[in-house]
């Protein structure tokens, strides 16, 4: 059985995407290696070449004008060693493909009002990874499109107050992680403090 703590991971995301736009690699890629382990239950020391592949990508992607071949393969890799040590049973190749397929939609639909496309893509990536009906999982896509929203709100200067669209941001993924747990566990998340 495939088990995480949805809201732990949705903190490390975010602090991810934050370092992520700040152009933290150093701190990008240790938030990661932490995801990797947590999510993926790679360990250490693959966790940090799991994270490397990851962080990799983000560095290749993050120029308007990068070669989309390159951002793929470093996300297969990832998604290779991920397959290993977790029990999901997706395919690598189709992964990095969705993966890199989200990240053209989100950069082609910044400050589109229609979000479909992109929703659709998060929806075909985590029935892919978690193995589970697209109709299972469109609501996790939906809040994740959300996040993407609000990073966009926060990375154009719109944001009239960037630490409180941080938080809700990962409020966003939280609830986003929390509905794959519900649709992989038939049972919603408790924190352990509850």
């Amino acid at each position: 059985m495939f088990d995480f703590n949805p809201d732990r991971i949705a903190y490390l995301e975010a602090a991810g995407w934050r370092a992520y736009y700040d152009r933290a690699w150093l701190r990008l890629l240790r938030l990661t290696v932490n995801i990797c382990q947590e999510q993926f239950a790679i360990p250490f020391p693959q966790s940090l070449l799991a994270a490397y592949y990851v962080t990799r990508g983000a560095v290749a992607w993050a120029p308007v004008e990068h070669d989309e071949d390159e951002v793929r393969r470093w996300y297969v890799r990832f998604y290779r060693l991920a397959r290993r040590y977790s029990s999901l049973q997706f395919d690598p190749l189709r992964a990095g493909r969705l993966e890199v397929q989200y990240w053209i939609d989100h950069r082609r639909l910044i400050g589109n009002d229609d979000k479909s496309p992109f929703i659709d893509s998060m929806t075909a990536l985590h029935a892919e990874l978690f193995d589970l009906p697209p109709e299972k999982v469109r609501e996790s896509a939906e809040l994740r499109v959300e996040a993407n929203n609000t990073v966009d709100l926060i990375t154009s200067h719109r944001s009239t107050d960037e630490e409180a669209d941080w938080a809700r941001l990962e409020d966003q993924l939280r609830r986003c992680y929390r509905s794959i747990y519900l649709g992989l566990n038939g049972k919603s998340f408790t924190p352990a403090s509850a």
